[in-house]
């Protein structure tokens, strides 16, 4: 024969289930019929339920709504038993009266940092919650005072009895005792959580700060190299709006799609690349140097997803370091090769000429009576004369050849892959382009200049340049014995 349920028994159900269901529940006589009976069978059966033992999983997030007039009449039992657990069920419970509180369950104790309970009986309901949010706590205790039944869960700050904030989600009901107004609030804390999405917004808020202020270019492609986002200082460094980029492709922005095939290259086999050198195009056409730092992106199977990483403008370096190997290998009056860059630049010529076996010649071309210009005229004019060879020579040479200041008024041609007969009439316009020259003095005279030059070839038992250096030295030197403004050759 079925027993007969006891309030107490009831009211403990109605806690249980919602509980142990995981969601919030509003347990009315017809929930209760459909699921409370086979509860309250298996608690008499299994002792360790009446005693509060029963395994339950909690969690923060859930709100637990029970009948109220449940709670109320449980509370006004003997049971002890039943009261105690009451009591011991992990989510603070609170019931109020026009007095204030009159009861607090160990949880709701432990949620406002009190002692015992006696510190919370007889406090109002905005005792409990940060001054903020009064006026919201006596709109709801004001509507269960007009009738509402239950009022929904709600976000609340709690001010617990040390001072402390903390957030909650709450909710309340309206019951009757004995002919008594009464309200039951039961609470979950929801501080952690509400503390991690406060660390996440501010986490993202930086991050965005740094994206849209960092002067570096963040971006993104997908594995076909379209772009997928870009960071707004891509207006600084290419002068595109940032939907400008996304959707095209990331090669678009090179001065040909073929530079960027290194970098790829560079990420299929390391998988990352750090200070990676490049080029792009800016809006207005200008092509800029680049240093790329990105890594591939990768899938949970290994497949391929793309390109993440950064970019940056470093014009202004590259600039710098290409002025500094200007001023280091050429000539500051003349802007040709300096005498360094000259020879080493020989130097690599004379190699790759033994091993293929090519000829080259060098000339040593020295400006006559320069001496004299320079006493006469002085060296402001001789300085002038210089500069003019130099600007006369330079047509009448390949892009392959090698043109340099040896130091003075000398001068060094290196001619790659050339015979003898061909660089005879090099030399010959060389010296036909410096008698052209004509100069005017400060007091209006005229004057020209020539140039004597000695020519050698190299030969296979040349180990280095000063070889050839010594024997078209001997050349010019022929030369300029010979009366000057001439070519003589020394055989190897």
């Amino acid at each position: 024969m079925q027993q007969p349920v006891t309030t107490m028994e009831h009211a403990f159900v109605c806690a249980h289930l919602a509980v142990s269901s995981g969601r919030r529940l509003r347990l009315t006589a017809g929930t209760f019929a459909e699921y409370g009976q086979a509860a309250i069978e298996r608690s008499r059966t299994r002792p360790g339920l009446r005693d509060g033992l029963y395994p339950m999983r909690l969690r923060r997030s859930w709100t637990v709504t029970t009948v109220a007039n449940d709670i109320a009449d449980a509370l006004a039992m003997p049971d002890l038993t039943y009261r105690r657990l009451l009591e011991m069920i992990p989510m603070p419970i609170a019931i109020f009266s026009g007095a204030g509180a009159v009861f607090v369950n160990t949880a709701a104790c432990v949620l406002m940092e009190a002692e015992s309970a006696q510190e919370l009986l007889g406090l109002p309901p905005t005792a409990f919650v940060h001054p903020l949010d009064s006026a919201i706590v006596e709109n709801r205790m004001r509507k269960l005072e007009e009738g509402a039944l239950l009022n929904a869960p709600v976000a609340l700050r709690l001010l617990t009895r040390r001072g402390r904030l903390r957030r909650i989600m709450t909710s309340s009901a309206r019951i009757t005792v004995g002919g008594q107004l009464l309200i039951a609030v039961i609470s979950t804390d929801d501080t952690m959580r509400y503390e991690a999405e406060d660390r996440l917004k501010e986490n993202e808020e930086n991050f965005q700060r740094l994206f849209e202020s960092t002067q570096d270019v963040y971006y993104r492609t997908d594995a076909d190299g379209v772009v997928l986002k870009v960071a707004p200082a891509v207006r600084r460094v290419l002068g595109y709006e940032p939907e400008e980029i996304v959707g095209r492709r990331a090669e678009d922005y090179y001065p040909s799609p073929s530079e960027r095939e290194p970098l790829k290259k560079a990420l299929r086999e390391h998988g990352k690349v750090q200070d990676f050198e490049g080029r792009m195009v800016r809006r207005d056409g200008v092509i800029i140097d680049i240093s790329i730092s990105s890594y591939a992106l990768y899938g949970p199977t290994g497949q391929f997803l793309g390109v993440e990483g950064i970019y940056r403008d470093i014009s202004d370096r590259k600039n710098l370091e290409r002025e500094l190997r200007r001023l280091a290998t050429s000539d500051s009056l003349t802007g040709i090769a300096n005498r360094r860059a000259f020879l080493e630049q020989a130097s690599d010529c004379l190699r790759r000429a033994a091993r293929y076996e090519k000829d080259v010649v060098l000339f040593i071309a020295d400006l006559d009576h320069f001496k004299m210009v320079n006493d006469r005229y002085g060296h402001v004019a001789g300085d002038g004369v210089l500069q003019a060879f130099a600007a006369a020579v330079a047509p009448e040479l390949r892009d392959t050849d090698f043109f340099g200041r040896l130091g003075g008024e000398e001068f060094g041609i290196l001619l790659h892959e050339v015979r003898r007969k061909e660089a005879q009439h090099v030399a010959e316009r060389i010296g036909e382009s410096a008698r052209s020259l004509r100069f005017a003095a400060a007091d209006g005279q005229q004057y020209g200049i020539t140039v004597s030059i000695g020519a050698t070839r190299n030969h296979r038992d040349d180990r280095g340049i000063e070889r050839l250096l010594a024997r078209a030295d001997m050349a010019l030197y022929a030369a300029k014995e010979a009366g000057r403004d001439c070519i003589r050759w020394s055989e190897p």
